[in-house]
């Protein structure tokens, strides 16, 4: 086991000396109790091969949500450069792009709850969930080809959404750069109907209320108070940019052979920028990023419409207005201080959120000033959580936090451990509205099989590079 070494109370470090062939340090965001945590699986074992890429600058980090992944752990970040650096498509997952939306609405806890039932049936029946779950919206290859390429703001011109949300969404809801003729017809196959749907695992859509505002001034600017009604929704980019990653991993795999390259793991293959694999890879996966977007913007307009539905209003009346949209697994060029230099990078996140402070040109109107939203969901049945980014991230994170409570237990160990009565029992005695198709689903999201998001949100707080501003707690849950 690797000596890890106390940088703080937040912060912990495994020298390069540690592992054979590490270039830089891993760095781990965690307080006292996750530290531990994290030392009974293999998450810093893959944080430390992680570390052996080659160009990665600075550190490899780990957030404390970070737990076991694909070759990368989930909760890393990495950064190379972009003159010369490589791209990883295990350092951004399977779920390209998968991320949060935050709506707010205008109403309180009291005028919700008489309808709290009709609200969720509502949602469970517009919003689709489950495993394989579609939608027929009339979308066609040829629109999918154009989501790709303009992401929400495609779907938004067919009368999904409103061009605020624009405003609110990472990347102004697309990545430029995107070509959908290297995305496969596999792919596009499964993305076509695939498109407003939520999917399984952990994906959700979750009804809230503002449990406590921590910090009033920012909550003030985020436009949260205390006992508001928020919903919080949580997918990606499905089938269609799953078979994006199936795909391009068997290219690089085939590419590691062709140029002899060794890796401490396989499942961390990689291509050097300005090959054809890189550059095919990170044009398909910006074609898969744009798909997740505008996935959770038809989503989100399948969710104004329950609200109008059951309230009689519209979602204007509500104030349903997007808060912010972030994304957790995905890479992006960047411009970050590495050893007191700015440096443009391609940052790998993978299960880890974009934490810009104040001053950022990326972000737009009162988040230039204040910092952008980071929005954290706990484990089914627990808090969430906003955050802001802080300009002290940039140095110490590449402008990253965590993106949710991170997993203790697997999907097979919480299906046998964990009752889904146990589960059911727990959160009917809160007086949570639970909307599921798959019983199964709720063993392996119990709360018990993940870490405190007060540990967690705690951390990265402590840590300096997020803070922390409301707290959520669920009134109702949807999943497949």
């Amino acid at each position: 086991m690797a000596e890890i070494k106390k940088i703080s109370d937040f912060l912990w470090e495994i020298s390069k000396e540690e592992g054979a062939g590490m270039n830089v340090p891993v760095r781990i965001f965690a307080n006292g109790n996750i530290i531990k945590t994290m030392q009974k699986d293999r998450t810093l074992n893959q944080a430390r091969n992680a570390a052996t890429l080659p160009t990665i600058v600075s550190n490899m980090l780990v957030m404390p949500d970070g737990h076991e992944g694909y070759g990368f752990p989930v909760g890393g970040v990495a950064a190379f450069p972009m003159d010369g650096g490589i791209v990883s498509p295990g350092a951004i997952g399977f779920d390209i792009n998968c991320g949060i939306r935050l709506v707010k609405t205008n109403l309180s806890v009291k005028e919700i709850k008489p309808k709290m039932k009709e609200l969720m049936d509502s949602l469970f029946k517009n919003v689709p969930s489950g495993v394989g779950s579609k939608i027929n919206l009339g979308f066609t290859r040829s629109d999918l080809e154009k989501v790709a390429i303009e992401g929400a703001r495609y779907v938004i011109s067919k009368g999904y959404g409103v061009h605020d949300d624009i405003d609110s969404t990472e990347e102004n809801g697309a990545m430029e750069g995107a070509d959908p003729s290297k995305v496969s017809d596999l792919a596009k196959k499964r993305g076509v109907g695939q498109l407003g749907t939520l999917g399984a695992g952990n994906h959700f859509l979750e009804v809230q209320k503002v449990d406590r505002v921590l910090d009033d001034k920012l909550a003030d600017v985020y436009g949260l108070e205390p006992d508001q009604v928020v919903v919080m929704l949580h997918s990606g980019s499905r089938g269609y940019g799953h078979q994006v990653c199936s795909d391009y991993l068997r290219v690089l795999s085939d590419y590691q052979k062709e140029h002899n390259i060794q890796l401490a793991d396989p499942e961390l293959s990689y291509a050097y920028f300005g090959s054809k694999e890189a550059d095919d890879y990170l044009k398909a996966m910006k074609s898969a990023v744009n798909f997740a977007f505008a996935n959770r913007q038809i989503m989100m307009h399948l969710i104004r419409k329950s609200f109008s539905e059951v309230f009689g209003k519209s979602p204007d009346a509500l104030g349903m207005d997007l808060l912010y949209d972030v994304a957790h697994n995905i890479a992006k060029e960047e411009e970050h201080e590495v050893d007191g230099k700015r440096m443009k990078l391609l940052v790998h996140r993978k299960g880890a959120t974009r934490a810009f402070g104040p001053g950022r040109k990326e972000l737009s109107g009162a988040y230039r000033e204040y910092g952008q939203p980071v929005i954290i969901p706990g484990s089914m049945g627990t808090a969430s959580y906003v955050l802001a980014g802080r300009k002290e991230s940039d140095v110490l994170s590449f402008g990253s936090s965590c993106h949710g409570s991170g997993r203790v237990m697997s999907r097979h160990q919480a299906i046998r451990e964990i009752p889904a009565s146990k589960t059911m029992g727990e959160m009917k005695s809160k007086g949570i509205e639970i909307r599921v198709r798959d019983r199964k689903l709720v063993s392996e999201e119990a709360e018990w099989a993940y870490k405190s998001v007060d540990d967690v949100v705690a951390s990265v707080e402590g840590a300096g590079i997020s803070k922390i501003v409301a707290r959520m707690v669920p009134l109702g849950v949807a999943k497949g």
